[in-house]
């Protein structure tokens, strides 16, 4: 049976999406981002196969480009702008995939979540999945039309800022969560930014966001997901705050949670692209 799409199941399986994707309330965006240094784009790889009839969302471009950190929220202004520009608007129920492995289809789900659209959900399994389906590909660009106002109502609870974090971590009174590696958290291992300390924010709490996902590349199951999160010691009933190193895997951690019911966990946008450079005075653990 193909499952509904609603906002409190914010993943779609590709038979769902198959289904649906002729939908006139359905729009696809491909979120595909790949690291700095890596041998092609996420525009490129939209530009040789994507799910036909999907817009590229460009997490650097749709973005804070006065920040000095990278693919940064906006301002609400150019997101609803861009939004538009990709047409989509109020009413409109948005899925997000990409084809790297969740490399940025949760960062979209949750930036669209941050700026008040809670109609969007990420495709299971991602592109991988869509093909395995047998869903069609295509290599032309998608055409749409901006026929629709996009209404931004920002949820500050969603989104935590460098102040926040440094209360947060002076106060203990949230948890934070941290997606990445085990070796990058301990400070074993190099940052792949330069410029940056190693070790972790004082108090966090490890969870590398790979631990969530089958080897499938789908995601666990809730109840699955519920055991791991207690497993590394996170309280789901208690808030929240997921960390990384630029804010796009600790978006995969609250998309999970709200797999498992926790749906108001909130990210800190810049992670550790702010906290761990040298110039932030922040407090850093190791080990």
């Amino acid at each position: 049976m193909v499952a509904s799409f609603t906002s409190e199941t914010p993943l779609v399986t590709a038979e769902w999406l198959k289904a649906h994707l002729g939908a006139p309330d359905v729009r696809v965006l491909d979120a595909t981002w790949f690291m700095p240094g890596s041998p092609q784009t996420g525009r490129q790889a939209y530009g040789s196969h994507h799910i036909p009839g999907s817009r590229f969302f460009d997490i650097d471009e749709i973005a804070d480009t006065t920040s000095p950190f990278p693919h940064m929220l906006p301002p609400a202004e150019k997101f609803a702008s861009r939004a538009r520009q990709l047409g989509l608007g109020d009413g409109h129920r948005i899925i997000c995939y990409d084809q790297n492995a969740y490399s940025a289809s949760c960062r979209a789900w949750w930036m669209f979540r941050a700026m008040g659209h809670d109609d969007v959900a990420v495709l299971d399994g991602g592109f991988n999945a869509w093909r395995t389906a047998g869903g069609p590909v295509d290599d032309l660009p998608t055409t749409y039309l901006a026929d629709r106002h996009f209404t931004v109502r920002i949820r500050q609870d969603l989104v935590r800022d460098f102040s926040r974090m440094r209360e947060i971590v002076a106060s203990g009174d949230l948890q934070v969560v941290d997606a990445r590696p085990e070796a990058r958290f301990r400070g074993e291992a190099d940052e792949p930014r330069p410029g940056l300390r190693k070790g972790h924010m004082p108090g966090s709490i490890s969870l590398p966001h790979g631990r969530l996902i089958r080897p499938d590349g789908r995601f666990k199951a809730p109840e699955e997901l519920k055991a791991i999160f207690a497993g590394a010691g996170v309280d789901l009933a208690k808030p929240v705050v997921n960390t990384c190193g630029s804010g796009v895997t600790a978006a995969i951690l609250a998309f999970a949670e709200a797999l498992a019911g926790h749906d108001d966990a909130s990210v800190y946008d810049a992670s550790w692209c702010e906290w761990g450079a040298e110039a932030s005075g922040a407090p850093v653990e190791t080990g």
